[in-house]
């Protein structure tokens, strides 16, 4: 989730360890024969599913590329999806894609900007033949980028695209409509809620990164009727970050000017976390201040089924993995991805608006009502941590019978 605030039309061990990594050398296993066009799979960015069988339509690609694939994500930080869905999952789409592990590099930069680009030029030295790279700023992302270039491998935006960058693709969700989804959702639960003459604080992410930007946009155009008819009071803007206790100190601020605030915006889980528990310390009780989050962290869904945030976006991520594999096949074997595969562009505004051509993935808006049905289905939270009683102190909820009460099981 992170680049220029300016750019309003664009989204577990040692830092440069990688969670699989690839022998020096490129495969043997592939070729440079040319495919006939109708040997090359037509893959449609709607085919992607939960059992990954779409990528099985790839493996004629693996035996006409060769070289490795690397991808490189940012954190482990701004949220623990990179951990837990986005290695594994990238990892299962080239391997059911038929890349052999060998040929399978999967790296976290843990947030350290020399270190993601060091692993790029590593990943390329090693025999990498295209890159998927979630920048952590723009200017690493670029940094990349350029010596990618020259080294002939096409870049992979994942997630955040690089503005101003030369990547060849970018694969995301379509962040703007996540902004959507959270004002959206805003709006509903202060209705739901009943919440009279609300006072909102409206959250933000790193202003460094281009999804928090696109984010903004879909939310505050939602919210900006909303005050413009001084339906809603806008109370407070903060800075905007995505490290969890900035973003407490950022609310702490807003809230101690402002203690009658009853909505708050919340970009993201992570960073809704602490001001909910901070919140919680203050009396503050279920179903009665709405707070809106994202991802869809284990945190977040017991919140969200305990009362004590609304709802959170949630991005099927293993929809996203797969896409960016795909891309990364094709690119491999010197192939254009079919247009079925690439649905959209994102205009790159600081290269003039130029549009890069990406798969742009739909998002969807989750409450209490709706996690049994999204994300226990998915597997992406199993119930049994979503369920468990966690001993919780004075006044804090109990999941199991909120569980109970929403039918997740």
């Amino acid at each position: 989730m992170r680049s220029l605030s300016k750019a309003v039309a664009a989204v577990a061990v040692a830092s440069s360890a990688a969670l699989f990594i690839a022998a020096c050398g490129s495969s043997s296993s592939g070729g440079t024969s040319k495919l006939s066009a109708s040997q090359v799979p037509k893959l449609s960015y709607t085919d992607f599913s939960l059992n990954f069988s779409a990528m099985a339509k790839l493996k004629i690609l693996e035996t006409h590329g060769s070289g490795k694939l690397a991808a490189i994500l940012p954190d482990t930080v701004s949220s623990t999806r990179y951990v837990e869905f986005d290695a594994p999952y990238l990892a299962k789409a080239m391997s059911d894609a038929g890349l052999p592990k060998s040929d399978q590099i999967i790296q976290n930069a843990h947030g350290d900007d020399a270190t993601q680009y060091a692993d790029a030029q590593a990943d390329i030295t090693k025999g990498a033949k295209v890159l998927i790279v979630d920048p952590l700023d723009p200017a690493t992302g670029e940094k990349i980028e350029s010596y990618a270039k020259k080294q002939g491998v096409p870049v992979i935006d994942y997630d955040r695209i690089t503005l101003g960058g030369s990547r060849k693709y970018y694969v995301s969700f379509n962040n703007v409509y996540v902004g959507t989804l959270l004002g959206q959702g805003l709006e509903s639960c202060i209705t739901a809620w009943k919440v009279k003459s609300p006072k909102v604080i409206v959250m933000r992410g790193a202003p460094t990164d281009n999804n928090a930007t696109l984010f903004a946009d879909g939310y505050d155009a939602v919210l900006a009727p909303k005050f413009a008819s001084k339906a809603y009071t806008d109370v407070a803007n903060p800075a905007g970050t995505w490290t969890p206790q900035v973003a407490l100190t950022e609310f702490q601020a807003a809230y101690t000017k402002n203690p009658d605030t009853n909505a708050i915006l919340m970009p993201n889980d992570e960073n809704g976390a602490p001001i909910i528990h901070y919140l919680q310390t203050k009396g503050i009780k279920p179903d009665t201040l709405p707070v809106t989050g994202q991802d869809a962290t284990l945190t977040g869904i017991q919140n969200v089924i305990s009362g004590y945030q609304c709802g959170t976006v949630y991005k099927p991520i293993y929809l996203e993995a797969q896409a960016a594999v795909a891309l990364a096949m094709y690119l491999r074997a010197g192939i254009t991805p079919p247009n079925s595969l690439v649905n959209g562009t994102t205009k790159d505004i600081d290269e003039h608006n130029f549009p890069v051509p990406s798969i742009l993935l739909t998002p969807e808006w989750v409450t209490a009502q709706t996690v049994q049905s999204t994300i226990v289905k998915d597997g992406f939270v199993p119930a049994s941590q979503i369920c468990a009683n966690s001993s919780p102190g004075s006044g804090q909820p109990t999941y199991a019978a909120d569980c109970t009460k929403y039918g997740i099981s």
